[in-house]
């Protein structure tokens, strides 16, 4: 499926194409985006998400705004740059978001249709990226957790909505499935929106994978009572110290995964270590609207004006995880004396 993509003159463009999470899974909803507002609005309001697949956003958004202003003046490249500056920051903790723009800007001397090769380049990277991560997270874990059918748990989205063609944490499950030892998936619904429950499970389903929704307060409880032997989780960005930020709710399945004795293991894209974020103290944290929470579906769940406490994400503390699979590495940030003992839970 079309996740991020570009549509051309022959396809109404110039144009940024994106399927829109907000209706998954009920509607099958392609936004064609002609303007550099219409992005960023894209990105702000969710309809595209997943720290990967926002980099790969980013720099099609630059490729779009370097059509509409041209690259021949400098007038027109600093226009270009204007509107590449408000797509980099609109959501703040992803660091890919802003990387993707930064590589497709790289190219802005050229022509617009430079600007929209390297866009590309950005997008066509994503496959063997997550491919390799992928692949040696599962192999981790099936060293690490050997001769047993694994149950795995997961928070939020990381599959190829969030990530782009084979996605991070979930495609390490993917690839868990696909080698025949993965018994089930336990995915967190994660509130408010519930990228768990709407999209984790459609792409679940669709891959034939074994699974249950869960509460998000149920995933710790799992965790303690030995039903889960593996949690996956993405990361939107991870500091050098291997302080990783990650959506909501991932804080405490790291605590319980330390203390029940499994492993907690972050897939991400290489580009999502920020050398220059040096622990998860620096990192800001997006905090968004309170009908997120107040609302669900356009119904009001709590009373009217409710003062809500909403951030989008939470800092896992580098001492509780086990290891950090990029494409290029196993990285165990936690100190030896510390991290998180492998072993196996009861069936």
């Amino acid at each position: 499926m079309r996740i991020v993509d570009w549509a051309d003159e022959t396809e109404g463009g110039p144009a940024v194409v994106l399927l829109d999470q907000r209706a998954l899974p009920q509607r099958t909803e392609y936004l064609h985006l002609g303007t550099v507002d219409g992005v960023i609005d894209a990105v702000r309001s969710l309809a595209v998400r997943g720290a990967p697949s926002l980099g790969i956003t980013g720099a099609y958004g630059v490729a779009l705004a370097a059509h509409l202003h041209g690259t021949g003046t400098a007038d027109a490249r600093a226009a270009v740059r204007a509107d590449a500056q408000r797509i980099a920051t609109a959501r703040p903790t992803a660091v890919p978001l802003s990387i993707g723009v930064r590589r497709a800007l790289a190219a802005l001397e050229e022509s617009p249709a430079g600007v929209l090769a390297a866009a590309r380049a950005v997008a066509d990277e994503a496959a063997t990226i997550n491919a390799a991560a992928t692949r040696r997270a599962a192999d981790l874990v099936r060293e690490r957790c050997p001769d047993r059918p694994l149950r795995a748990l997961t928070v939020c989205n990381t599959g190829p909505l969030a990530a782009g063609p084979g996605g991070t944490a979930l495609g390490a499950i993917l690839a868990l499935h696909a080698d025949g030892v993965l018994e089930e998936v336990l995915a967190c619904e994660t509130r408010p929106l519930l990228q768990g429950a709407r999209l984790t499970v459609w792409e679940l389903q669709r891959a034939g994978v074994p699974h249950r929704l869960c509460v998000d307060s149920a995933g710790p409880a799992a965790i303690a009572t030995g039903r889960v032997d593996v949690v996956f989780a993405g990361a939107d960005r991870i500091a050098a110290n291997g302080d990783v930020a990650n959506k909501i709710g991932t804080y405490m399945l790291a605590c319980a995964a330390a203390r029940s004795g499994i492993p907690f293991v972050i897939v991400a894209p290489e580009e999502t270590i920020d050398p220059d974020t040096a622990t998860g103290a620096d990192i800001v944290v997006e905090e968004r609207g309170a009908d997120e929470v107040r609302e669900h579906g356009g119904t009001l769940m709590t009373l009217p004006g409710t003062p809500v406490y909403n951030p989008a994400f939470d800092v896992t503390p580098h001492e509780l995880v086990t290891a950090i699979v990029t494409e290029s590495r196993a990285w165990s940030p936690a100190p030896s004396a510390s991290a998180p003992r492998i072993a196996a839970s009861p069936h």
